[in-house]
């Protein structure tokens, strides 16, 4: 497994990361004994980094981290990011909710601190519909400010942020130099964060994102590298849940079919295909892998030792974005 640098952190991190959320979910859904050879045939392959959130499972899967970790000896154990989702409706203090949850992280990961916390709501100009206004993440007394006092009592090495929601504000609290690190929705269907433009593409538009982590010097987390699962696989489970506002699942799944069309077999399953191509950007530390079944991690373990998509097969799905993956009358959405 080869390693990529996080950004001013330095840290080394696999540039696969073993996503412990929802929609793969092997943490959360599957049986013990199924956890805990995901868990370990992980870790022998390499991967040290576990990304997980308190949201996720409601609690389930950090407490199903926190069992399988204590088999493991300290300086054999992966690197551990989790999140909190603040609640913009409640009367308690950013700051007191913020501290509240990673203390409850701490309990059901059974550690003393985690390398990395995140602010899981998305950025926007205002509050609103679980977004969070991003004066209130940079402004005085703010996210920012609470999560730096989190750091500084040793609760957590760094910091970062989920860079969804308005991309001109994220971009904003990425050039803050508050943050570390940001989760950067990147994938196939929508390469936007790694360009200048966005061109021809109908989708959020998050170009210029991937330059401005690189300009400071934030580390990338590459979320949704198989699109909620649309570029993996044509079986729908029910936990799809499309996070960007142009994306439904039926059009998720025709994007899908056009960017995977053009991509020979010959580089690997569909997921082999979409994971390949999110490691053929230089600005990404880790790719974020969701993960339902053990099968799932021998084909992301053979994807990694086969390494990025060539030059040509990019050039193939450029092509796609160039017609809108066929999709000319598909709306844009800057939401």
């Amino acid at each position: 497994m080869r390693t990529r640098r996080f950004g001013r952190t330095g840290i080394q991190i696999s540039e696969v990361v073993f996503g412990a959320g929802w929609v793969g979910g092997i943490l959360i859904h599957q049986d013990n004994d199924t956890k805990h050879q995901a868990f370990h045939r992980a870790l022998e392959a390499g991967i040290n980094w576990i990304d997980t959130a308190a949201d996720y499972g409601k609690g389930e899967s950090e407490r199903t981290i926190g069992s399988l970790m204590e088999s493991l000896p300290t300086d054999a154990r992966p690197r551990i990011s989790t999140k909190a989702r603040l609640d913009l409706t409640s009367s308690e203090a950013l700051a007191d909710q913020l501290r509240r949850s990673m203390e409850q992280s701490l309990e059901r990961l059974r550690v003393d601190k985690v390398t990395l916390f995140q602010l899981h709501n998305p950025i926007a100009a205002e509050n609103g519909g679980g977004r969070i206004a991003v004066d209130a993440v940079l402004g005085a007394g703010g996210v920012a400010d609470a999560l730096d006092r989190i750091r500084e009592d040793g609760l957590c090495d760094h910091i970062g942020f989920t860079a969804l929601g308005d991309p001109a504000c994220c971009i904003q609290v990425v050039e803050s130099g508050r943050f570390d690190s940001a989760q950067v929705y990147f994938n196939m269907l929508n390469p936007t964060a790694a360009l200048a433009e966005r061109g021809n593409l109908a989708v959020q538009d998050f170009s210029g994102l991937l330059a401005a982590c690189a300009r400071t010097d934030v580390a990338v987390m590459n979320i949704r590298v198989f699109a909620g699962g649309a570029l993996a696989s044509d079986v729908r489970h029910g936990r799809e849940a499309p996070i960007t506002p142009d994306g439904t699942v039926e059009v998720e799944a025709k994007r899908a079919k056009a960017a995977l069309a053009v991509i020979d077999e010959q580089h690997g399953t569909r997921a082999q295909r979409a994971l390949r191509f999110a490691l053929a950007e230089p600005r990404v530390s880790g790719a974020v892998v969701g993960l339902a079944e053990l099968s799932h991690l021998e084909e992301v373990l053979q994807a990694a030792e086969n390494g990025p998509l060539p030059e040509s097969a990019l050039a193939a799905l450029r092509g796609v974005w160039d017609r809108n993956f066929g999709l000319a009358s598909a709306p844009r959405s800057d939401g």
